[in-house]
């Protein structure tokens, strides 16, 4: 068995955001591979991501993101995202920012509505439904198929304007729940999505 240091359980741990106990194991299985290291930690936290969510996440940060389309070019587009977790400890890691930066990076260019689908209010719910609806009925669809369709476009509407729904612009394979969720495995606690603004200049103005 390889000899792990303090210094190879730190570096995990600054990378994943995972316990020093889970850190020294995960590495002492893996001969001190931190690679390999990390992909046990991952694949171990999953089993458990749906169990941290339910726990309280109070600690965490306050990300801002400036989309630069040159170097040398004014800021008009800008993300305040505060991401949470449960300790203070994951919350200064580079692991943890750097999911800040990820998440903010995608609302810049997504533009969500909202952050989960609870947060869409009912009469926005009904509107669309009843879009889909008349739009189904005035195609020609039969009654018994539009209930169907209307379910399937409210998913659409959802996956366009939920953030957690919203396939993640680095890699459209996941969600932005699904990268929450592998975080939570990671780290080893709760991460959430606690509230976010994006602004543009220009937008709300009169014109």
């Amino acid at each position: 068995m390889a000899d792990i240091s303090a210094r190879d359980v730190k570096a995990l741990r600054d990378a994943t955001g995972a316990g020093m106990m889970d850190a020294k194991k995960a590495l002492q299985e893996t001969d001190g591979d931190l690679d390999a290291a990390k992909r046990v930690l991952r694949e171990k936290g999953l089993a458990s991501a749906a169990k941290r969510s339910g726990r309280a996440a109070s600690e965490g940060i306050v990300y801002a993101y400036m989309h630069k389309p040159a170097p040398n070019y004014p800021s008009k587009l800008g993300v305040l995202l505060e991401l949470n977790c449960e300790t203070d400890f994951v919350g200064k890691t580079e692991a943890f920012e750097r999911l800040a930066k990820d998440i903010a990076m995608h609302i810049s260019f997504a533009d969500p509505a909202f952050t989960v689908r609870d947060e869409v209010p009912q009469s926005v719910i009904d509107e669309e439904s009843a879009i889909y609806a008349k739009q189904a009925k005035d195609s020609g669809k039969p009654e018994q198929v539009i209930e169907k369709i209307v379910a399937g476009k409210l998913e659409s509407f959802y996956k366009e304007r939920v953030l957690l729904d919203q396939e993640w612009i680095q890699d459209k394979s996941k969600t932005i729940a699904q990268l929450l969720d592998e975080a939570k495995a990671s780290m080893g606690e709760n991460v959430s999505v606690g509230r976010f603004a994006r602004i543009r200049v220009g937008e709300g103005a009169a014109r």
